[in-house]
C-alpha cells in the first residue's frame, strides 16, 4: 500500500509540475497575444480589462473596479482617468451615495470592448477548429475548473461563469 501511495504522490508531483509549465507557457503566450491585439486599439491590456469588468458587472465604484482588477485604488484611478480622457468611460454621482462616484462605460467604450473581443474570439476560433469537438468541450471545462479553483484559493470568484459572459 505504501508503494501505491508513493507512486500516486509521484504522479501528482509530476502532473503538478507539468501543469505549472503548461499554464506558464499558455499565460505568457496569451499575454503577448492580448497585448499585440489590444494595444492596436489605443488602450493598454489593463485598460481593456477595466472595460471588460465594466461590461460584465455594469457601472461600479472605483473601489469595486480596483478589487475586480486586483489593483490598488490609485492604479485603478489612473486607468479610469485615461479611459475617461479617451471617451471610453464616464464618472457620475453614484445613485445610492452622493459622496461616491460611479464609473460606467460609454457607448464608445462598449463598442471598443466588443470589437476587441470579436478579434480575440476569432483568433480562438482558429485554435478551436483544430480540436475535436469532445476535446474542445473537455478543455473548456478543465480551464473553467482551474479558474474557479485558483480564484477560490485567493478568496475570489472566477469572473467568467460560462457561455455568454462577454462585452455585450
Amino acid at each position: 500500500m505504501a508503494t501505491a501511495t508513493r507512486a500516486g504522490k509521484n504522479d501528482l508531483d509530476r502532473d503538478t509540475r507539468d501543469l505549472y509549465a503548461a499554464l506558464n507557457d499558455l499565460v505568457r503566450l496569451y499575454q503577448f497575444r492580448d497585448r499585440d491585439t489590444i494595444c492596436c486599439h489605443d488602450i493598454s491590456v489593463t485598460q481593456c480589462y477595466a472595460l471588460q469588468s465594466l461590461a460584465r458587472g455594469g457601472a461600479m465604484t472605483l473601489t469595486a473596479l480596483a478589487n475586480d482588477l486586483m489593483l490598488d485604488k490609485s492604479t485603478a484611478s489612473r486607468v479610469v482617468e485615461t479611459l475617461e480622457r479617451k471617451g471610453y468611460v464616464r464618472r457620475a454621482t453614484h445613485p445610492e451615495d452622493a459622496r461616491a462616484m460611479s464609473i460606467e462605460m460609454t457607448p464608445r467604450g462598449r463598442g471598443l470592448c466588443q470589437r476587441i473581443e470579436r478579434e480575440l474570439i476569432e483568433e480562438e476560433r482558429g485554435i478551436m477548429a483544430r480540436l475535436d469537438p469532445e476535446v474542445r468541450r473537455a478543455a473548456i471545462g478543465v480551464v473553467r475548473d482551474l479558474a474557479r479553483l485558483a480564484a477560490s484559493r485567493v478568496g475570489r470568484t472566477a469572473p467568467c461563469c460560462g457561455p455568454g459572459a462577454d462585452c455585450g
